[in-house]
């Protein structure tokens, strides 16, 4: 996955928008900070710009500080709580807390249970997931228009993302976002996953994105729904993942928050 030092506030090169089928690279080497622009329609492809404002405006996305949301589980609660501008974050649950303070993943365990899972591989996992779709306006990203998803007799466009090279851990993973063309909402969510393999992935999972709530003015899901996928096409449904209690702020969370404590360990 591509991990949490993605910032909301990027400096672009405008390159022509006016066809989807153009690619749209990110560039920072021009500063715009003297200069009224209004991002989401003078620089990203015109369909990602329609499911930004579909959901809420990249431009008011800005404005937010703090995401905190929770996920119920079987061994217990877990809570995510992240710095929407420097992507440090917090995930707290019954036996272990990770945590990322814009340098090291860390890791503390309550008690002698050992984590099973691997820490810097999901610090930033459901966050990214559960942020689209204004995770895709961060820096270093590719936009490119693909086929269409035609699923139960419906075709949804497509939006492929990928990153330049050297970007995050996985810049080779790749997702294409589905929307529908009356509404703009997200539909679907396809990625690929290369950060065990370290090479590129030709299989795709798929999530579908349906079930909305309005939170300060946003769409954001109540659930998200992993799909089985057969010839890279979402079939039967697997298994559905909750998030609760969210919390959308435009205060930015103590630094302390995210800071390791002193029995945590890095995780390398």
């Amino acid at each position: 996955m591509k991990p949490l030092q993605f910032f909301v506030i990027v400096l672009f090169v405008f390159t022509s928008c006016k066809n989807d089928k153009n690619d749209t690279t990110v560039d920072s080497s021009i500063d715009y900070k003297d200069t009224e622009l209004n991002v989401t329609t003078s620089v990203y492809p015109e369909a990602i710009t329609k499911v930004f404002e579909a959901h809420g405006g990249l431009d008011h996305w800005k404005h937010m500080q703090t995401l905190e949301f929770t996920i119920p589980k079987a061994t217990g609660n877990e809570v995510t709580i992240t710095d929407l501008h420097n992507r440090n974050s917090l995930i707290t649950m019954p036996k272990h807390h990770i945590g990322f303070d814009g340098e090291s993943v860390w890791l503390k365990s309550l008690d002698t249970t050992t984590y099973k899972g691997n820490a810097k591989f999901y610090y930033n996992l459901m966050f990214y997931f559960y942020a689209m779709p204004f995770v895709l306006a961060d820096d270093g990203i590719i936009y490119e228009s693909v086929e269409p998803l035609k699923v139960e007799g419906k075709s949804y466009p497509g939006i492929k993302i990928a990153y330049e090279s050297g970007i995050g851990e996985s810049p080779d993973d790749e997702y294409v976002l589905y929307y529908d063309s009356e509404t703009y909402e997200m539909t679907w969510l396809s990625y690929t996953v290369t950060y065990f393999s370290k090479e590129k992935s030709k299989e795709f999972r798929y999530i579908k994105y349906s079930d909305w709530q309005t939170v300060n003015g946003f769409l954001l899901p109540k659930t998200l729904t992993w799909y089985n996928y057969e010839n890279n096409v979402p079939t039967t449904k697997q298994n559905d993942l909750e998030f609760k209690n969210i919390r959308l702020s435009k205060e930015q969370t103590n630094s302390d928050v995210f800071k390791m404590p002193a029995d945590a360990e890095v995780v390398e």
